[in-house]
């Protein structure tokens, strides 16, 4: 099924949810619009479409962390000393030459660490998890771990977490019912789909 379809079933789960809560028109809007981006996050494995949308192109950060490195070469030869001069120097080359090798496949790991720094900034225990989530994403085949089990029971603590931090009812609801719900979409089952989902990884690899 493709990512329009998941996430209007994803925003139907939320409106649904918000009627069963009988949220505010304000509430009502941010669980639907919730239910829509929690529908395609399964899908953020390293070869699932959302992992490429939701990151940076590799050439601008490669781009980036060069300049950088030749910025510190430049600054350490006009203004550095001694020892520490040739240690900024091969610092500044070292950033080019690993930069050299950034390719997009790496730019989700990134994006995972990126938010579990920003997290342990914020001391947000949500913020967290879904850094780590997004970081063993990027090295998981689509449809395997976030489309099983174990990808709703992990989804479902920061779902949890993130309710207790904004407080607002029915968040966690919207989370796990608008997840399972792409899970369900991409199934064997169903006559479009060619192939299913593994739910009981590292247990089964059978499809369903």
């Amino acid at each position: 099924m493709n990512g329009t379809a998941h996430a209007t079933i994803g925003a139907g789960t939320g409106f649904v949810v918000s009627q069963s809560v009988q949220a505010d028109p304000t509430t009502t809007l941010l669980l639907v619009g919730m239910g829509g981006l929690v529908a395609l996050i399964p899908d953020i494995d390293i070869d699932g479409k959302l992992s490429k949308r939701i990151t940076f192109s590799h050439t601008l950060i490669r781009s980036v962390a060069q300049l950088i490195g030749l910025m510190m070469i430049v600054y350490i030869i006009f203004e550095g000393k001694g020892n520490d001069k040739w240690l900024g120097i091969g610092a500044g080359v070292a950033i080019i030459v690993i930069a050299s090798y950034i390719k997009q496949r790496h730019m989700l790991t990134i994006t995972g660490l990126g938010v579990l720094v920003g997290g342990t900034s914020l001391q947000e225990i949500w913020v967290i998890l879904l850094g780590i989530y997004i970081t063993i994403a990027s090295f998981i085949p689509h449809r395997s771990y976030t489309h099983s089990l174990v990808g709703i029971v992990f989804f479902a603590i920061i779902a949890h977490n993130f309710e207790v931090s904004i407080q607002i009812e029915g968040v966690f609801k919207t989370c796990i019912l608008s997840y399972c719900s792409h899970l369900i979409a991409d199934m064997k089952v169903l006559p479009f789909n060619r192939r299913g989902v593994k739910y009981f990884l590292p247990f089964s690899s059978k499809e369903f």
